[in-house]
């Protein structure tokens, strides 16, 4: 791994709370069985258990549906929506799964309700006029996640057009008003190459807030 830009927020010390225990706990787990050749994003899969248990959560561009699939595994209801939903068809029959095929560039209004969701997921996709929609979906107890190519990866291939890559703190500046970051990457990753902008901010009455923090 090449250069970090990363802001942390600690996830303090002393006695575990339920949902860092959830995490802790899940590091030392092996990933979900796929029923797809492709993994989750560690990014994704790694802040999963911060998630409220039994809540509600949204893949955004969800593509064959690993992280619907990820999601699932952790116990949440899960939303994938995209514009060709026929890779995650299998996925359909899946207790708690809803699957929405809707092209999100169209200029169609944007078709969940604000603070819908205690989770959304964004994985390789980047449409800069979803963004507030995007950060609004979160509940005040929910968590983003969001992890796309970013500024520099056109040195080692595609997307190398800029409309499709994340500016240094652009992720940063999109939660400014209305989540915290507990985490954040502009990072250069390997296997392959690749420059990648990644995040994961909270609601403001999520749990993992109201602790002191470690000293």
């Amino acid at each position: 791994m090449g250069f970090v830009d990363e802001v942390i927020t600690p996830l303090y010390g002393g006695a575990l709370c339920p949902w860092q225990r959830r995490l802790s706990s899940a590091r030392h787990q092996g990933p979900a069985e796929l029923l797809e050749p492709s993994p989750p994003s560690p990014w994704i899969e790694r802040f999963l258990p911060i998630v409220a248990q039994g809540g509600r959560a949204l893949d955004v561009a969800c593509g064959s549906g690993r992280h619907i699939l990820a999601a699932s595994h952790s116990g949440l209801v899960v939303t994938g929506i995209d514009r060709d939903i026929s890779a995650a068809r299998p996925l359909a029959g899946r207790p708690g799964v809803e699957l929405i095929e809707m092209d999100l560039e169209s200029g169609s209004p944007w078709p969940f309700e604000p603070a819908a969701f205690d989770a959304v997921i964004v994985a390789n996709y980047l449409w800069r006029p979803l963004l507030p929609h995007i950060v609004a979906a979160v509940n005040h107890s929910g968590v983003l996640l969001y992890e796309t190519f970013a500024d520099g990866n056109e040195r080692f291939g595609r997307p190398s057009n800029p409309d499709f890559l994340l500016q240094p703190g652009e992720l940063l500046q999109a939660v400014s008003d209305k989540l915290t970051p507990i985490r954040y990457e502009h990072v250069h990753l390997s296997g392959p190459d690749r420059i990648v902008q990644r995040i994961c901010a909270l609601g403001p009455d999520h749990e993992g807030l109201s602790l002191p923090p470690a000293l």
